[in-house]
Parts: C-alpha cells; structure tokens; sequence
C-alpha cells in the first residue's frame, strides 16, 4: 500500500511538474520541430530521396535468379532429357540460375545516380526551409504572447492609478471639495479600463492556444511561457545595404538553392533521355539441369550432372523506331528545363523583392519604434503633470482622464513597435543568413 502510494505520488508530481512548465523560445521551436507534421513528412521525403539513390546504384549490380520446376506429365509430352514423345505418365523437374549484366546504356545508369544525389539534395533544402519558416512562425507567435502580456500589465498597473484616483476623488466630493460629475467621470473611466483589462486578458489566453496549436500541446488550460525581458538584438544588418543582404541571401537562402536544383534535375533529365538513343550492350550467363523418371538407368544426381547445360554471351539491342518516344521525351524534358530557368529567374527576382521589403518593414518599424519611445516620454511627462494639476483642483476629472488615457495608449503602441521592430529585424537576418538557432531575442 505504501509503496503504491509513493507511485501515486511521484506520478502525480511529474504529471503536475510538466504542466505547470512554462516555454522558452528555444524550447518551443524545438518542439514545433519535432512535433510538426509537415516536418515530418519532410523527413519521410528525405527518406525516399535516399531509397532513390540505393536504387539508381543498384542498378549497377548483375541481376541473379534462380528457378526450379516439377510436373507430373501425363499423355503426350516431350521427355525434358530425351526431348523424345511419350505418352507414359511421368515426372519431372528442372532448375538453373541466370545472371545478366548491363555493360552499357548510354550512360543512363550514372546520370541516373547523379540525379537521384541531386534530388536528395532538393528533399534536404526543401526540409531546413521547412524548418527555418516554421521557426519565424513560432517565434512570431511567441512574440505575439509575450506584447499582449506586456500590454496587461500597462493596464493593470494603470488601473491601479485609477483605483487610487477613484477613491481620493471619492474623498473630494464627500467633503465638498469636486462635483459628484467628477466622480461619475473616475468611475466610467475605471469600468473602461476592466473592460480593456478583460479584453487584454482573452487576448493572451486567445495567443497562447494559438501558439499551444502551432506546437502540437492539447492541454491549452496548463499552457504558457517563460517570462523575460526581450531585448533588441541584431541592429547590426541595417548598417548592410539591401544589395548586401540580396547578395548574400541568394547564397544561402533555400528558395534560390530548391530552384537551382530544381534546374540541375531538369538539366540531368534531358542528358537521361538522350540516352535512350543510344544502343544497349549486357552480358548474360545462365546454367540448367533436368530430371526425368523416364530414364531407367541414371539415377537422380547422375541425371542432374548429365542434362546439365551452360550458355553465356553478349546482348545488344539497337534502337531504330519506337513512335517517336525517345525523340519526345528528350523535347519534354527540354520544355521541363525552360520552365526550370524560368522558375529560376522567378524565385531570383522574389527573393529580391522580399529582401527589400523586409529591408524598408525593418527601417520603418525602427522609425515607429523610435516615435513611440518619444510619445511615452512626452505622454509620461504630460500625465505627471495633469496629476499634479487635477490633486490641486486645477483640472477636472475628465481632462485628468483624457492624459491617462493618452498615456496608456503610448505605452501600449510601445510595445507594440518593440516587439514588431524584434520580428522585423530577425527576418531581415534570416535573409542575410542568420541561422535560426543563432538569432538573438
């Protein structure tokens, strides 16, 4: 029984450990790593991708295959060892093993493993973007989180002036000293401001399933991250210019390299189709023995030495018509080469135009950020002096409120320039090849 309780126990202490854990960034892209479908089936292609390539080497090797038969005859047959009619019922068998050896193809079976590394390589690409688009994904989640938190705690702490402003206006009007009209003022404003506190507690619970979701976690009610202080981190690549971090982005960027392998494929189809043209040479050896009941005299192994027979040479097959097939394929494979150059140029041209855009998102979400900084300066210091204004009766309650107000806001669109100029600034490293798991926040 004691033991039992223990179990209970350290079951129930592990179970309540793990769900009160709260998530750091790095824990929680580890987790959409390793929990995410789509990734999943990105390794599962990467997989095939390699079966591919043991296939095409394979295909160097001889093929062997053995065979044997029985059969009972009855009526008129050819006797396996004589190759005589009868019409006696009898029975025989027979086996051999063959081999063959492809020893030219037009050079197919080598281009055939070139393409298969290639197309590993683009299952491998098509994987780490997999990876670093999931990881911007869950940082910007996470980001999202963490901007809602910070903007319920400017409200909560606002109101906490407000409660404060409540209670001494409370004490004004008792003794005569403020209209009843400023009290009523105080406490609209507290209700807005529950209003805007219940508003902003859905929308950290809304962002954490939301994120809860991305990371695959059903226990949404046990959810939530690390708290910390993020900082501003990598201001460093707006001193690049956007030809830079173009530059730099075709070199290490996925969707530039999946499209020039997506080329060299299409290149390596065309050198494969060629190929058929050209006329095929392989080699072939096969051995065989028989058995028959109608020889009386040799007995079981003596038939199967005896009736044993060799035959081996060379095979060659010259193409001359097949209804334009080769001559077609070789055309398609081209057209796939053109639309590959093009998908090129394409994926060129907007990594290009997405690398300027984060370029100008980041500098203007700087600029915001700067603004905003100076609004809460300004807003801080036009609050403290309305406060000092309203305790000596020099403004009413609805002109103290209004500062408040405009004050509350500065600090909310605060953090929000903060946190979008963070996610800005961190895909504009990615362009510049970053990786994800170096990227500071």
């Amino acid at each position: 029984m004691k033991n039992s309780i223990l179990f209970f126990i350290l079951v129930f202490s592990a179970v309540s450990g793990f769900a009160q854990q709260k998530w750091t960034l790095q824990e929680c892209i580890q987790r959409a790593l390793d929990e995410n479908i789509q990734v999943r089936q990105a390794q599962l292609d990467i997989d095939a991708a390699k079966l591919d390539k043991s296939d095409a080497e394979g295909n160097f090797l001889p093929t062997l295959n053995a065979s044997a038969s029985v059969s009972k005859n009855t009526g008129l047959n050819f006797d396996p060892t004589s190759n005589l009619a009868t019409t006696t019922q009898f029975l025989s068998a027979s086996g051999g093993i063959n081999t063959d050896y492809n020893l030219f193809d037009g050079l197919r079976n080598f281009k055939q493993v070139q393409r298969a590394k290639l197309t590993a390589l683009s299952a491998q690409y098509s994987f780490e973007k997999l990876e670093d688009d999931i990881a911007l994904n869950v940082a910007n989640g996470y980001l999202q989180v963490i901007l809602n938190k910070e903007n319920l705690k400017v409200l909560r702490s606002q109101n906490e002036v407000t409660k404060k402003q409540l209670q001494q206006t409370n004490d004004l009007v008792e003794g005569g000293v403020s209209p009843r009209g400023d009290l009523l003022e105080v406490q609209a404003q507290n209700a807005s401001e529950i209003q805007s506190i219940v508003a902003a507690e859905n929308a950290v619970q809304i962002s954490l399933i939301s994120l809860a979701q991305t990371l695959l976690i059903r226990d949404y009610k046990n959810f939530d991250i690390a708290d910390g202080d993020y900082q501003i981190h990598g201001e460093d690549v707006l001193l690049k210019s956007p030809q830079e971090i173009t530059e730099s982005a075709k070199e290490e960027r996925y969707e530039v390299k999946i499209a020039e392998n997506s080329l060299d494929i299409a290149e390596k189809d065309v050198e494969i189709a060629r190929g058929a043209r050209w006329p095929t040479l392989s080699a072939f050896f096969g051995y065989s023995t028989r058995y028959s009941e109608q020889d009386l005299v040799n007995s079981f192994q003596e038939q199967l030495y005896l009736n044993d027979g060799i035959s081996y040479g060379l095979r060659l097959n010259v193409p001359i018509l097949n209804g334009f097939q080769t001559r077609n394929n070789v055309r398609r494979s081209k057209i796939a080469v053109d639309r590959a150059e093009i998908s090129l140029e394409q994926a060129q041209l907007d990594l290009e135009s997405n690398v300027y855009q984060a370029y100008l998102d980041a500098q203007g979400a700087l600029k915001a950020y700067e603004a905003a900084e100076t609004a809460v300066e300004s807003q801080e210091l036009a609050f403290s002096y309305s406060q000092d204004r309203y305790e000596v009766g020099l403004i009413n309650a609805f002109d103290f409120s209004q500062s408040k107000q405009r004050y509350d806001n500065a600090q909310i669109d605060l953090n929000r320039t903060k946190y979008d100029y963070i996610f800005k600034l961190k895909v504009l490293e990615l362009y510049f090849g970053v990786p994800v798991n170096e990227l500071k926040f």
